[in-house]
């Protein structure tokens, strides 16, 4: 995977040398290639696994009770889960655009959520703040989609019991703003560096590849991303989209 310093010197060479610009983009052209091929070829056979398993305890119910049957079937499942998100990751600058109302997406966002959180009976208290003067957006909706509700899950997923999350937009001169707070329990400073860098994660069980994602498809719509958070207190994570 590239790393930031990484794309910054790639940048600054295509930006000097137009050779470079086209033998860089060829070879990013052949790393998708390839990462999407690996992904695929991996996932069919694991796919046949998953299957088995789950007829061998419809079958055998009593294979529940088998010790590591349990840990056996959640470790596939993260592979599954590491695999899509590997993929998604990858074609995370590839944008299907449309034009759109910017309101009604993260109001729908904002129900959606709301639902799911009364859905589990959760201690969380959400509420939100979306204006009805957004206008509209051009850009990729479902991507963009992904990025807001992985904010919110991720921030759900930093509350134990009870806790606020609140989620808002606002238009800021030429930029559009969106911002997720929560009460959680704050990510440290050791981790906050490289936060949205893939395969590091400060969640258990987690693959490393949400925020870096969320990150890509910000950034390829010309936008930014960030975060402000103490150990205990909670996050904050703002997002500036270019209107």
């Amino acid at each position: 995977m590239l790393h930031n310093i990484d794309i910054n010197k790639m940048n600054t060479l295509t930006e000097e040398n137009s050779d470079a610009k086209q033998i860089i983009g060829q070879l990013l052209e052949n790393h998708h290639r390839i990462v999407s091929t690996i992904a695929h070829e991996i996932r069919n056979p694991l796919t046949l696994v998953s299957s088995s398993l789950q007829v061998t305890e419809l079958q055998h119910p009593e294979v529940k009770e088998f010790p590591h049957w349990k840990q056996t079937i959640e470790d596939v499942e993260f592979i599954c889960q590491l695999l899509n998100e590997l993929s998604a990751f990858n074609n995370g600058e590839v944008l299907n655009y449309s034009v759109f109302s910017i309101e009604r997406l993260l109001k729908n966002i904002a129900v959606s959520f709301a639902i799911s959180l009364d859905s589990e009976v959760s201690d969380i208290e959400f509420s939100s703040s979306i204006p009805s003067d957004l206008g509209d957006y051009t850009g990729d909706k479902v991507k963009l989609e992904q990025v807001f509700l992985n904010l919110l899950y991720n921030a759900r997923e930093s509350i134990c019991g009870k806790g606020q999350i609140y989620f808002s937009a606002s238009r800021s001169e030429d930029f559009l703003v969106i911002q997720c707070e929560d009460s959680g329990c704050g990510i440290s400073d050791e981790v906050i560096d490289y936060i949205f860098e893939p395969f590091k994660t400060y969640k258990a069980g987690g693959t490393g590849l949400g925020l870096s994602l969320s990150k890509k498809i910000v950034e390829s719509h010309g936008g930014s991303i960030s975060v402000d958070s103490k150990v205990d207190q909670g996050s904050i994570f703002t997002i500036k989209l270019p209107i």
